[in-house]
């Protein structure tokens, strides 16, 4: 590539091309059956409810969801965002803020911005969100990978990586976690590893940021308790940054999610995103309010919760049936996401471009590494995929995956 005229920062010229832009657009192609964009699917997003919300609306309502907004926040959205936490996630707000997002992707970034330095540290488990590790990497902070097991991030890993870098002079500034129906591996953290994670963290002063955007899509009653946030827990020296979002128990194209943290950390945030967008949209804040005080939320989840859990059994049986021996996958409770594993020596990348030729796509594993290496794993999203599609497209990857296989 030639070099350019332009004097770009050295943030930009650090970027690199965005996977999930890319994933976005496979999504979309109509041609393709898609297991790659984490999306809800297009025929369960509740424009019904949207339609009532909106026409209830008197008209001085509509007025205010028109213009600007306070930083923070729409205050009766705040507020019922704040009773939802208590409510439903047992979380107390005493000496937390609140503040509303454009999407948990900026309470992420708001939190890296207020932290991170050049050269700084952020731990991340292996596998990790595509739009954290980017949000991380864009302010020049160096992103480690810690392996998961099926309960969650390995403690004693997590503690050999910590003194590792400690004593090669490493500021670790973030530890940060998606511990319910994790993207993209699937699992969810049990009780026990939660409180370990916490006791591990104990006056390390390293902040955990909690990114909890799939925790309502349980597939059975009986696991809601694994997903009991650690924010919610008791913890006198560990700080938490709490993030979270309504794309998944709402629509992800009212763009809302929120943060939960310390109020001086929520001030830093909250300065540092005034001039990012100056607020979040009101429009869809007032829509967002209207949705949990109406108790719309509820009824909702009911018919998301086993749509979600008849896509993953499909894909399920679908893998179990066609993917050839040495390769496994998770098995997950809830969310959007299968994880597969395939044997070491093949590349997701070889068998992403055999599928991709004959009609199906997914995300490569090497996306969600730290270190952008490891490439021997996919992901499968069956959220948004339709039902009568899933079958067929599984056995697509996996008659590719079977291409590349040692004899």
């Amino acid at each position: 590539m030639a070099e350019s005229e332009y004097k770009y920062s050295a943030s930009a010229l650090g970027m690199r091309p965005s996977e999930i832009r890319r994933i976005m657009k496979l999504a979309g192609d109509p041609s393709l059956i898609s297991f790659a964009g984490g999306a809800p699917g297009m025929s369960l997003l509740p424009a019904d409810i949207v339609d009532e919300l909106y026409n209830g609306l008197t008209d001085q309502v509509k007025r205010i969801a028109m213009q600007y907004g306070a930083t923070d926040g729409y205050r009766p959205l705040m507020d019922e965002i704040k009773k939802y936490l208590t409510a439903a996630k047992g979380i107390s707000t005493d000496g937390q803020d609140l503040i509303v997002t454009t999407g948990a992707q900026q309470a992420i970034n708001l939190v890296a911005k207020t932290f991170l330095d050049p050269g700084d540290v952020v731990l991340t488990e292996y596998p990790s969100f595509i739009g954290a590790l980017a949000a991380f990497k864009s302010y020049g902070a160096d992103t480690v990978g810690v392996d998961m097991d099926s309960d969650g991030i390995i403690i004693n890993k997590l503690l050999e990586t910590i003194s590792r870098l400690e004593k090669e002079g490493k500021k670790v500034k973030i530890l940060y976690v998606t511990p319910y129906f994790h993207n993209p591996a699937g699992i969810i953290y049990s009780p026990e590893r939660k409180r370990q994670l916490l006791d591990a963290l104990s006056g390390k002063n390293i902040i955990l940021l909690e990114d909890d955007a799939y925790g309502e899509l349980y597939f059975d009653a009986g696991d809601k308790a694994l997903t009991v946030p650690m924010k919610s827990m008791p913890s006198q020296d560990v700080t938490i940054c709490y993030a979270g979002s309504f794309a998944k128990i709402f629509s992800p194209g009212m763009r809302l999610g929120w943060l939960l943290a310390p109020a001086e950390i929520a001030d830093k945030c909250q300065l540092a995103k005034q001039s990012i967008d100056a607020c979040s949209p009101v429009f869809t804040q007032v829509l967002a309010c209207e949705f949990l005080s109406k108790n719309k939320m509820s009824g909702y989840l009911e018919t998301l919760r086993p749509a979600y859990k008849r896509r993953a059994g499909i894909m399920l049986d679908s893998l179990k049936e066609h993917m050839p021996a040495g390769v496994t996958w998770t098995t997950p409770k809830g969310g959007f996401y299968v994880w597969v594993t395939l044997p070491e020596y093949m590349n997701a990348s070889d068998v992403f471009e055999a599928s991709y030729k004959n009609g199906a796509a997914f995300v490569i594993g090497s996306a969600f590494d730290p270190a952008g290496k490891k490439n021997d794993c996919l992901r499968l999203a069956f959220s948004s995929t339709p039902e009568d599609k899933i079958a067929q497209g599984i056995k697509i990857v996996a008659d590719a995956v079977k291409s590349f296989i040692k004899k």
